[in-house]
């Protein structure tokens, strides 16, 4: 899978992924990540990027012009041949990271996952031109219910969440089916396998057994695993009941 990830500061992107799965995954091929400038694509002598909005308001907001020319140059067309830029194709997404988009979560990371490609425009500022939104991204996207100062960081999120869900980033690929948000259906009847939705992870264990008197489950050290299978079903549901019951609601 390729990422090209457009920002006004490129440098932001050394250090993220260059470490842990997201290096090892561009080390083997599995993931591409370029990362594109977009002071490249302005033409005055300033390479300006930004402009005061309409209207009036605080702060400036990322012009549209280079970010059209950033994405359509990567697409791979010719810039200004057409009142209306060419679409990308069906692998291809063109993502718009802001504090107004769609909530990114787990099913979001699988969906893309399966892309072949993922342009991915970093705002900045007061936000983003709405021609970029509206005629530009296929989808404008949010990592959670808060503001931050660009998109560099979760650009890097989205990329890291997406990097390892592909084929062979991991070592262990069960490893994506056995944590938070993950849609467990073992020991369920059909019916509440339908009914299911994503639980945060179970809780882990490691020696020593008893750590200044607190100690490991039993159930964890019987070797039953119907038993532990179902104890940590109990606990996954727990705590996302407590942590985040807004994930909790149809569980049982």
């Amino acid at each position: 899978m390729r990422f090209d990830l457009i920002s006004i500061f490129p440098e932001f992107f050394a250090g993220p992924l260059d470490h842990g799965i997201v290096r090892r995954a561009k080390e083997a091929g599995i993931v591409q990540i370029d990362v594109q400038d977009l002071r490249e694509f302005t033409k005055d002598r300033h390479r300006t990027v930004d402009d005061r909005p309409f209207g009036g308001g605080e702060g400036m907001v990322l012009k549209p012009e280079p970010l059209f020319e950033a994405v359509e140059k990567l697409l791979g067309a010719s810039v200004g041949e057409a009142a209306e830029p060419r679409k990308p194709d069906a692998g291809t997404a063109v993502l718009l990271m802001s504090a107004s988009g769609r909530l990114f979560t787990q099913e979001t990371a699988r969906r893309y996952a399966k892309l072949e490609r993922a342009i991915v425009i970093c705002g900045r500022y007061e936000g983003v031109d709405e021609r970029v939104a509206e005629h530009l991204a296929t989808e404008e996207i949010c990592v959670g219910d808060y503001v931050l100062s660009g998109g560099e960081l979760p650009a890097a999120i989205v990329v890291d969440a997406v990097t390892r869900l592909l084929p062979g980033a991991l070592g262990n690929e069960a490893s994506t089916q056995n944590e938070s948000f993950h849609i467990s259906v073992e020991g369920l009847t059909s019916e509440q396998a339908r009914c299911s939705v994503p639980l945060l992870d179970y809780p882990h264990y490691t020696r020593p057994a008893d750590y200044r008197g607190w100690k490991v489950p039993e159930v964890l050290m019987g070797g039953n695993h119907a038993e532990v299978a179902r104890w940590r079903r109990e606990q996954a549901l727990t705590k996302t009941r407590r942590n985040r019951p807004d994930l909790a609601v149809g569980n049982g």
